[in-house]
């Protein structure tokens, strides 16, 4: 089970690179077992969801945000995507980026 001191430590990376922290993504089960730093999450939104994850973001530049999902996980696994902020179908493209996430790690698993 991944500690508070590593989702510190995976911020603080993340943000030594120009990302910025943008949601915590904590399933039913993970919620009363892992403990999510206050001070790290401190105006991070904390939405319920059936994976354990971090979804960063980085400045834009031409083409797009680029947004990452990182897995709670002590085995780093992220994926990268760019997407526009100001599309109105944004949260759609969060959620289609978390289905091609969801898959992948299910594929990980079975490997």
């Amino acid at each position: 089970m991944i500690t508070s001191t590593t989702i510190r430590e995976i911020v603080a990376i993340y943000v030594k690179h120009g990302w910025v922290l943008r949601r915590v993504l904590l399933s039913g089960k993970s919620k009363g077992a892992i403990e999510i730093p206050a001070d790290v999450v401190d105006g991070v939104s904390i939405v319920d969801s059936d994976l354990d994850a971090l979804w960063f973001s980085r400045p834009p530049k031409p083409g797009g945000v680029a947004w990452e999902i990182r897995h709670l996980s002590t085995e780093p696994y992220a994926l990268l995507f760019t997407m526009d902020e100001l599309d109105p179908d944004f949260e759609n493209a969060l959620d289609s980026a978390e289905n091609v996430f969801r898959s992948n790690l299910a594929g990980r698993k079975e490997a």
